[in-house]
This record gives structure tokens, C-alpha cells and sequence, in this order.
């Protein structure tokens, strides 16, 4: 594993304390090149954007290694940071990637996000905040496009501010404007367009943390735009199962999700 920064300097948290300044990085986990470029998926730990859950991170790397992709995980920017922070730490490795995809094996139109809980809304916001975000370093990787080929947002928040919203996420996303008009913005099931990349979600029904309600409102948005969409809804597990080794039935989601890259979106997989 290497680590690469996203940024050439370091931006201040502003609250005028040195120790909550972060340098956000991703860590590469590559596999060996081969004449033909693979597809790329991009991970995003949740943590309701506090912190960032190491076993939504490395161990999901891996596991998409070993289904033949290359993987990215994303140490992003959390509370006391607050938006556009994450979203454009997002933006920022996607073209960072797309600026190395020769040099690294990756094919730089099949790269899918990935992210769980709060990283699931960083994730979403990948899909359809494209066009909005700044995420403009002033060198050559600015010049390459940040919009995700697909995305995979796991048990994800997708509202901040209506019934189904996991508040905790929206306060540390957007502090003391959690309550204002413009935090209805960041409801990502009613950001969807057309235009938006494939999506595979997967969530459980009695998710005692973040409503199940989220990933059924997203899909449907997607399907009412026209984008290709898969929605996987096991019955029963706790929030945050990452790869949900003690789950049978749910253990399964990463395959369906590397299927749903190779078929839907046509993504190259390979040892």
C-alpha cells in the first residue's frame, strides 16, 4: 500500500486549534499490471462524518482486489471540517486517479465510488453533485473529470434533514447550517438526474441506525430518472456490518456488486 496526498497544502479547520487540522490521502492497493486496464472502486469509510470506520476501509480494498479490481480507500476530511470539506476530498481522488490511471493500470472510465453510512452519502454525493462541487487544486489534475463511472453506496445516508434523515451525519457535515434552506440540498434522493452514473445499493431492513428508507427513496429516484439502478435489501443485521462475514446471506454483497460493475457497467475485472 502506498499513500498519496490530495492536496498540496494543507487546508485549516478554522477553529484555531493546529491538532484538527487533517491531510487528507488516499491508499492504493494495486494489483499487478496487466495488458489490459481494470476497473477502479474508490472507498469512502463511514463514521458519520466524524471519523472514518477502519473496517469499511482496508479489508474492503482487499476483497474487491481479490474480485480482480484495482481499490482506492479515501481518508477524507471529517468534523470539525464541514462542507464542501468530504465532497471535495471525493472529487479530488477521482481525478487524482484519472491523472495516474496509466501509470497505475486503471482504466480511467471505469471507476465506481463506494462508501458506507456517512461515506455512503460522500459516495452518493459523488453521483450527483458533479457539476456543483469546487474541487480545483490549480494543477494538471483539475483538467481531468471527477464524475464517477458507477456507484456503490452501502447502508448509506442519503437524507440529512427530513424523517427519515440521520441528523447526527447532517450536524457534523454542516454545523450550525443543519438547519437552514440550503442544508435540504444535500437530501441526495432529490438530487438525482438522468445523467448520473449506474447505482448499486444494498441495506437491511431493521438498520437500527441509519432507515432503510434511505437507500429505497434513492433507487427510486434512479429509476424514475431513467439510470440504471440495483437495490439489494437483506432482512436482518445491525448498522455498520462492513463486509458482513458473520451474515451469510449479506456476505454476498460484494460479489453482487462486482457483477453489477462487469454486466451494467461494463467494468474489466481480472487477476
Amino acid at each position: 500500500m502506498d499513500v498519496f496526498p490530495l492536496w498540496s497544502k494543507i487546508e485549516s479547520a478554522g477553529t484555531g486549534n493546529p491538532k484538527d487540522d487533517f491531510d487528507p490521502c488516499i491508499q492504493t492497493y494495486l494489483l499487478e499490471k496487466s495488458d489490459k486496464p481494470r476497473g477502479a472502486v474508490v472507498v469512502f469509510p463511514g463514521g458519520g462524518y466524524s471519523c472514518r470506520a477502519p473496517h469499511e476501509g482496508e479489508p474492503i480494498a482487499l476483497k474487491f482486489n481479490e474480485l480482480g479490481f484495482h481499490a482506492f480507500v479515501v481518508q477524507y476530511r471529517v468534523a470539525p471540517y464541514r462542507f464542501p470539506a468530504p465532497q471535495r476530498d471525493a472529487f479530488r481522488a477521482i481525478r487524482l486517479i484519472r491523472s495516474r490511471a496509466q501509470e497505475w493500470g486503471v482504466n480511467p472510465n471505469q471507476i465506481a465510488t463506494l462508501g458506507f453510512s456517512a461515506g455512503g452519502h460522500l459516495c452518493a454525493s459523488t453521483g450527483t453533485l458533479y457539476r456543483e462541487i469546487d474541487a480545483d487544486a490549480g494543477d494538471e489534475v483539475d483538467n481531468f473529470p471527477c464524475r464517477p463511472d458507477a456507484i456503490i453506496p452501502c447502508y448509506p445516508v442519503i437524507n440529512l434533514t427530513d424523517g427519515i434523515a440521520h441528523r447526527g451525519s447532517g450536524e457534523n457535515l454542516l454545523g450550525d447550517k443543519i438547519n437552514t434552506p440550503e442544508a435540504a440540498k444535500l437530501d441526495l434522493d432529490k438530487r438525482v438526474s438522468p445523467d448520473d452514473p449506474p447505482a448499486f445499493l444494498w441495506h437491511t431492513a431493521d438498520d437500527g441506525a441509519v432507515n432503510v428508507e434511505n437507500s429505497i427513496r434513492f433507487a427510486q429516484a434512479m429509476w424514475k430518472a431513467g439510470v440504471t439502478c440495483a437495490l439489494h435489501v437483506f432482512p436482518h443485521a445491525p448498522h455498520g456490518v462492513g463486509l458482513g462475514l458473520d451474515y451469510p446471506d449479506i456476505a454476498v454483497w460484494p460479489e453482487l456488486a462486482a457483477k453489477f460493475l462487469t454486466v451494467n457497467c461494463k467494468f474489466t475485472a481480472g487477476k
